[in-house]
């Protein structure tokens, strides 16, 4: 994209790594206007599809260049993240699906609309490589694993049909690493990728590095493509 007047949405915006890409993007001088939604912001919840709709009713004259959805969640309200389906309940499941995966494709539905028809416009929406079918090797993690890999059909199915009505537009689920940030830090075991400013950066020059025929992709933050 060579103007620059691009204009950007943080969705989550008060979380680590959300808070982190709103901070890079108000800091690119070819993005002119950068907003941000969140629950601690202004009370948006991405489980309610009521919050949802009228957010981006308040931006309907909006042309976005770039959507950025930050949710998400690894622990429920009903603990951490299972290590086997000894420990699997209904509830803790239906919880992080809520979040990780039914809160996407209603962010999908209500602001997609809004990216810009006329020139290269990007969604992108944090998933996690434990997400990949491909790659578990491990197991456990089984609704975090599950929502995860819902959310990337959410966004494979998103590219394609609003490729139809937003023909340049590029949907990309983005695996950020291990993030020092309170999502994580309780299960990193000191393992940590990048701290979220890093990260945000990296993230934003994969998406910069995607083209059209990448949409509807699964991303690692150093550009790689994860399998499926």
């Amino acid at each position: 994209m060579t103007h620059n007047d691009k204009s950007g949405l943080v969705i989550g915006a008060s979380g680590g790594i959300g808070a982190a890409v709103a901070r890079a993007l108000k800091d690119d001088p070819s993005f002119a206007r950068v907003l941000g939604l969140s629950r601690r912001l202004d009370g948006l919840d991405i489980t309610d599809e009521a919050s949802l709709a009228a957010g981006a009713d308040r931006l309907r004259d909006e042309a976005f260049d770039l959507i950025f959805v930050a949710t998400g969640a690894l622990a429920t309200s009903k603990g951490g993240p299972e290590k086997s389906f000894g420990a699997l309940t209904a509830d803790a499941m239906a919880e992080a699906m809520a979040v990780n995966a039914v809160g996407v494709a209603l962010a999908v539905k209500h602001f997609a609309p809004l990216l810009a028809r006329d020139r290269r416009a990007v969604f992108a929406a944090l998933s996690a490589r434990v997400g990949s079918i491909g790659d578990n090797r491990l197991g456990g993690w089984i609704s975090y694993r599950a929502s995860k890999a819902a959310l990337n059909q959410i966004v494979r199915c998103a590219s394609v049909e609003f490729g139809r009505s937003h023909k340049p537009s590029i949907f990309a689920a983005l695996h950020p690493g291990t993030i020092e940030t309170p999502l994580s830090a309780p299960f990193a075991r000191g393992r940590f990728t990048a701290r979220p400013d890093e990260a945000a950066l990296n993230l934003l020059a994969t998406l910069d590095g995607l083209q059209p025929s990448d949409t509807g992709g699964f991303f690692a933050y150093d550009g790689s493509r994860i399998e499926w």
